[in-house]
C-alpha cells in the first residue's frame, strides 16, 4: 500500500527487476503526432516521470523527441524518468524480439529501457504488418511460437543489460501462471485494465503474493459510459474529500488494492 499522499513522487520498488516504478504514469496512446509531442512535453513539465509507450502506438519517435527535448530544457536526468514500451504481436519470434526492441530504443532516443512488456500474449504472423489478416478478414496467428519462447528472448535482453525489467500486458491469470512457473527471470510488472468496475481481484492477489507490480491502465474506465467516473459512490467520495472523481480513482488504484500502480492513460489507452 502506498503511504504517501503525494502520488506524484511515490515509487514502488521492482522486486523482480532493478529500480523502482513511479506510482503515476502518462500513457502515450495518442494518434496525432503533433499532439503526442505537445502532450508528452507537457506531461514531463507537469511532473510525470513514467511514460508508457508501445511499438503498436506508432509514435515512439515523437515521444522520444519530446522526452529528449524536455529533459534537456528542464535539467532532468535520464535516471529520473521511467520509460516503458511494448513488443507487438507480430514480433514474438525469438529472432525478431531483439531487432524490435532495438528499433523502439532508437525511436525513443534511449540507451536502455526501464521496462519492456509483451503487449499481448498472442503471437501474430511474423512480419512488418501489425494486423495480418486472411482473405476472410480473420487475424493470422503464429502457431509456431509459444509465449515462453518470446519470454526467453526478453530474459536475454535483461541479461545483456539492455532493459532493467520485463513483464506482460493484457494477460489473464490462466496464461500468466504457467509462464511464471517456467520463467527464469520472473515478471516484474503485469499491466491490465483495472478500476472499481474491473478490480481484477484474483490477479491482484497473485501479483501481491509474488512481488509483482500490477500496473493499471485506464484506471478511470475504458471510455465506458456509465463508468467509474460516473459511479455515485465515487462521486460522493469526491464531494466529501474535495477532490475530482479522477483523483479519487487514481488514489484508489494506488492505495487501496485495485492496482498497485495507477497509470493516467486516457480513455482508450491500452487498446491494441
Amino acid at each position: 500500500m502506498i503511504e504517501s499522499s503525494d502520488f506524484r513522487n511515490a515509487r514502488i520498488p521492482l522486486t523482480n527487476g532493478s529500480g523502482d516504478i513511479p506510482v503515476l504514469g502518462f500513457g502515450t496512446l495518442i494518434p496525432n503526432p503533433a499532439v503526442t509531442i505537445a502532450a508528452t512535453r507537457d506531461a514531463l513539465a507537469a511532473g510525470f516521470r513514467h511514460f508508457d509507450c508501445a511499438e503498436r502506438y506508432r509514435n515512439e519517435h515523437e515521444v522520444g523527441g519530446a522526452l529528449e527535448e524536455g529533459l534537456a530544457a528542464g535539467g532532468i536526468a535520464r535516471a529520473d524518468i521511467f520509460v516503458t514500451t511494448k513488443l507487438w504481436n507480430s514480433n514474438h519470434r525469438r529472432e525478431r524480439v531483439e531487432p524490435a526492441f532495438a528499433a523502439s530504443l532508437e525511436k525513443l532516443r534511449l540507451n536502455y529501457l526501464d521496462l519492456y512488456l509483451i503487449h499481448t500474449p498472442f503471437a501474430f504472423h511474423p512480419g512488418d504488418e501489425h494486423d495480418p489478416r486472411d482473405q476472410s478478414g480473420n487475424v493470422i496467428y503464429d502457431r509456431d511460437v509459444t509465449l515462453l519462447h518470446t519470454w526467453r528472448a526478453l530474459e536475454s535482453l535483461v541479461d545483456h543489460g539492455k532493459c532493467r525489467a520485463i513483464g506482460l500486458s493484457d494477460i489473464g491469470l490462466n496464461k500468466l501462471l504457467p509462464l511464471y512457473e517456467s520463467a527464469r527471470i520472473k515478471p516484474a510488472v503485469i499491466q491490465v485494465e483495472s478500476h472499481p468496475h474491473l478490480p481484477e481481484t484474483d490477479l491482484l492477489a497473485f501479483c501481491k503474493d509474488k512481488g509483482i507490480v500490477l500496473l493499471a491502465f485506464a484506471p478511470l474506465g475504458h471510455g465506458m459510459r456509465p463508468g467509474p467516473l460516473d459511479d455515485p459512490v465515487i462521486l460522493a467520495i469526491a464531494a466529501r474529500v474535495g477532490k475530482t472523481p479522477a483523483q479519487v480513482l487514481l488514489a484508489c488504484a494506488a492505495r487501496y488494492g485495485f492496482a498497485d500502480h495507477a497509470q493516467n492513460c486516457g480513455p482508450r489507452a491500452g487498446e491494441f
